[in-house]
């Protein structure tokens, strides 16, 4: 192997890599505000992801997950979108997919999806409710292996198999104290 030098300026330190992984934040983003957003981005920051990347789930999806009602899949992107260019920021994306199949998505098929995509390793940004509808699903206890989950809240009650994995998972506001 041939040996190359490079020539650097004194003083010279190199930017800083983000090589931790892909924050993927699942939610049907119905009632997740611009300021959660920001926070989520800003989540995304202090732990050095390489992205943070936006899932809005369809509303055939929620409709399985919970019985409230839910603003259409384009009004629920569109405003991603829309506070995505107030930020400015190329590694925050928005994966349409779910939007593109028009239809029920189970959440296994979504991680499929989501993991053969991006960069590993990969952490779940979940709101309580949808921490605990991910719990309740037979594959949790595959996927729980396979990545592990950020809540920006604690569940007022939490699902005995979300308890049960205690050491793959942690609130978002933990790393404050």
């Amino acid at each position: 192997m041939a040996v190359t030098t490079q020539k650097v300026p004194y003083g010279y330190e190199p930017p800083e890599e983000r090589t931790k992984g892909t924050l993927i934040f699942y939610d049907s983003f119905e009632r997740v505000t611009s300021e959660e957003l920001d926070r989520a981005a800003e989540l995304a920051k202090e732990r050095t992801f390489s992205r943070l990347v936006l899932y809005p789930v369809h509303e055939e999806t929620m409709k399985r997950m919970s019985k409230e009602p839910i603003l259409a899949y384009y009004k629920r992107e569109k405003k991603l979108y829309e506070w995505k260019e107030e930020r400015e920021e190329e590694w925050i994306s928005i994966d349409g997919w779910e939007g593109k199949r028009k239809k029920y998505t189970p959440i296994d098929h979504a991680l499929r999806h989501l993991t053969e995509t991006l960069p590993a390793p990969y952490f779940l940004l979940l709101t309580p409710e949808m921490a605990n509808a991910f719990a309740s699903f037979s594959s949790f206890g595959e996927w729980i292996g396979k990545l592990r989950l950020i809540l920006t809240d604690m569940p007022e009650r939490p699902r005995p198999e979300l308890l049960k994995v205690r050491d793959r998972w942690d609130l978002a506001e933990e790393d404050k104290d």
